[in-house]
């Protein structure tokens, strides 16, 4: 990705173009479909925009709320579609025929910004860009939200609003709490994926069977069986990765 700094940065710059990727997730939607769109007003042409070969629908939508106010706390945008046609209405109805009440919660939406001097020469009638040469990789960095919840839905428009995966209502990060020096996972589990003959007891002491078998939950317990410069699956938490003696 090539940041167009110097481009914003002449006395004369060419349009800002804000472009929409809405992903739906099939395990939770239905459907695994992606819808891409933007605003109907990027250009003066007012159709639609063709960014790195994808063609984006024109829609009238009103997007607002993705500024950082830096006092901690993570933006959470609205999104608003027009619903004139029922367009929205016929896909939140296909969506909470299969999850009921969902509404597209969980959906998830890319913000993707360039600038119209790096647009495909596809978007112009005569195959050339007047503004400039096509880069596909000259954008922003790209906003990535989800659908939080529906705010509204009425004959004219719908209302959602958005939040970061790390900011969605009843979910905390991290999955599971880290507690120094104690392994939370279930002994002989797939986790922790001991299933050797050496038994030892809660002290770390060696006993005869498997029936006087328990794990000390500390990492000491874990060498005992692995060996010490094994790779343990003491402390690793999902997407975490294993820790080593």
């Amino acid at each position: 990705m090539t940041i167009p700094v110097s481009e914003l940065q002449k006395i004369n710059p060419s349009h800002i173009i804000e472009l929409f990727q809405l992903e739906l997730d099939a395990a939770v939607h239905g459907a695994g479909t992606t819808y891409y769109f933007h605003a109907g007003s990027n250009m003066d042409a007012n159709g639609e925009l063709i960014w790195n070969g994808q063609t984006y629908q024109r829609f009238p939508i009103e997007v607002t709320g993705f500024q950082y106010n830096g006092q901690g706390s993570l933006p959470r945008p609205t999104i608003r579609v027009s619903n004139v046609l029922g367009t929205i209405t016929a896909i939140l109805l296909a969506v909470n025929g299969f999850t009921a009440g969902n509404d597209l919660a969980g959906a998830k939406l890319t913000r993707i910004r360039t600038m119209a001097r790096y647009i495909d020469a596809a978007n112009f009638s005569g195959g050339t860009n007047p503004y400039g040469t096509p880069d596909p990789t000259a954008e922003f960095p790209q906003e990535i939200y989800y659908v939080d919840r529906k705010v509204t839905e009425t004959r004219d428009l719908v209302e959602f609003e958005l939040a970061a995966v790390f900011d969605l209502a009843g979910v905390r990060a991290p999955k599971r709490q880290c507690i120094a020096n104690f392994c939370q996972w279930v002994y002989r589990s797939t986790e922790c994926g001991y299933t050797g003959t050496s038994y030892f007891d809660a002290n770390d002491n060696p006993v005869a069977s498997a029936g006087d078998d328990v794990c000390g939950k500390r990492l000491d317990s874990c060498k005992l069986r692995f060996g010490a410069t094994a790779e343990l699956p003491f402390g690793g938490f999902p997407g975490v990765g294993t820790f080593y003696a």
